[in-house]
């Protein structure tokens, strides 16, 4: 059973409820959002603009799914080709589908698409140094720890350090 399949526009109205219930939980770990972030009209934008950088092939927006209703969202973003061949991992989890696996399962799923079907080289990630949750679903799924970047995200307001995660994928053939 697949956990994650592609975003559509039609998504925006349970994602927007989603994130409403997950609003506090989600806020430690997220840039600060204005009210109209949390409206089905932004989010729908947001989607539409995650498709067509879908269709320029700089983006891989999904959705992560359990039991049939979007639990959270991971994406492929930067995916830059040429000499790098390598995109950035992120995804989120809500909060009554945390600790069961969803995000090792999508983040899995992630890894196998961007190297296979992408024929990607490298994928990079970055947590918040006390996201232990994050960081044990990246191990999880062979990636390591190579550094810091200080200051790396403007979270909760604040300019935050973030642990850097990659993983390389040594099967890699032009």
């Amino acid at each position: 059973m697949e956990t994650t399949r592609p975003v559509t526009v039609d998504d925006a109205e349970e994602l927007t409820a989603l994130l409403l219930d997950n609003r506090e939980f989600l806020a430690p770990w997220e840039p600060l959002h204005d009210e109209e972030y949390f409206t089905v009209a932004v989010q729908r934008a947001l989607l539409e603009s995650a498709l067509v950088e879908h269709a320029n092939g700089r983006r891989l927006p999904l959705a992560i799914v359990d039991g049939g209703r979007i639990v959270g969202r991971i994406n492929l973003s930067g995916i830059t080709r040429g000499g790098l061949q390598s995109a950035a991992v992120g995804y989120w989890v809500a909060a009554d589908s945390n600790g069961r696996g969803i995000a090792t399962r999508a983040v899995a799923e992630v890894v196998e698409l961007a190297f296979g079907e992408l024929h990607l080289h490298r994928l990079q990630a970055e947590t918040l140094p006390e996201n232990a949750a994050s960081q044990r679903v990246l191990e999880r799924n062979g990636f390591t720890r190579f550094g810091v970047a200080p200051e790396y995200l403007r979270i909760a307001g604040k300019w935050r350090d973030h642990h850097l995660f990659h993983r390389i994928n040594r099967d890699w053939r032009p």
